[in-house]
């Protein structure tokens, strides 16, 4: 499991909420802090909020009430630009460019920030050997990649210019489920390296509470209870026992985290 979190908010919602143009909340008064090097993970159902929370984070949506501060400063007196190039972003469909080779997708964010050509290719190396991909694999486009082959471009891509905070959506949703544990635990371990301030939205509680420093539980837009996974699990909360209870139809949860 990674370390356990810094005693510093590198990313605050206070009282933050979103509604569609015609007037459809998806987010009500959320208070949340995400501390510096822990992983959040925002737990829910379709439609609870998680990605809308997420997008909030790197600008992608505007909040339509309240005020998200990453870092200290609000979001909205960020250069847009110089915020997202601070997010990496990992998105269940990767979202790689498909015309580029791995090394050139891998260095899309150095390449914009100037880096030097050796600088970049040392990255890329470096990140390839971090994410368990082959050097090899730099030429090949993401159409001649497995499933998790990609996945792991995208992850070294969001890595690529040393971002202190990373996003990740989904990432491993549409994977088979042996390559989908491989992925965690590999994430386990890249995480335990690097430390950095991670929000993780999933469905999947066993996901969460393998992942998860802190699990954020949403429904309908609003944050029913952020508990350690060892809180989660114990939990008499009557929505997080439902979440606990109908997975652990699936197995034993508990068995994952130990008595951690």
């Amino acid at each position: 499991m990674n370390s356990s979190p810094a005693n510093h908010a590198a990313i605050e919602f206070r009282n933050v909420s979103y509604r569609l143009e015609n007037g459809r909340p998806l987010l009500h008064d959320l208070n949340l802090e995400i501390q510096t090097g822990e992983t959040m993970v925002l737990l829910g159902r379709s439609g609870s909020g998680k990605t809308t929370t997420l997008k909030l984070i790197n600008h992608l949506l505007s909040p339509t009430g309240g005020e998200i501060r990453v870092e200290g400063c609000s979001t909205a007196e960020w250069d847009v630009i110089r915020l997202r190039r601070s997010v990496g972003y990992v998105i269940q469909e990767i979202g790689l460019f498909p015309h580029f080779t791995v090394e050139r997708n891998i260095g899309v964010v150095p390449s914009i920030e100037k880096w030097d050509a050796d600088r970049i290719s040392r990255r890329i190396d470096e990140l390839l050997q971090l994410v368990g991909l082959e050097a090899s694999l730099a030429s090949r486009y993401p159409h001649q990649l497995s499933g998790g082959q990609r996945q792991r471009v995208g992850v070294a891509r969001a890595l690529a210019a040393d971002p202190p905070i990373l996003l990740m959506d989904e990432p491993f949703g549409a994977l088979d489920p042996l390559t989908r544990v491989d992925l965690q635990r590999e994430f386990l371990a890249l995480q335990k390296r690097l430390h950095k301030t991670v929000v993780f939205v999933t469905h999947d509680v066993r996901e969460a509470l393998v992942l998860g420093s802190r699990i954020a539980l949403l429904a309908e837009g609003r944050l029913v209870s952020v508990h350690t996974p060892r809180e989660f699990l114990q939990s008499q909360d009557p929505v997080v026992r439902s979440y606990v209870e109908a997975f652990r139809m699936n197995g034993d949860l508990s068995a994952d985290r130990g008595s951690s």
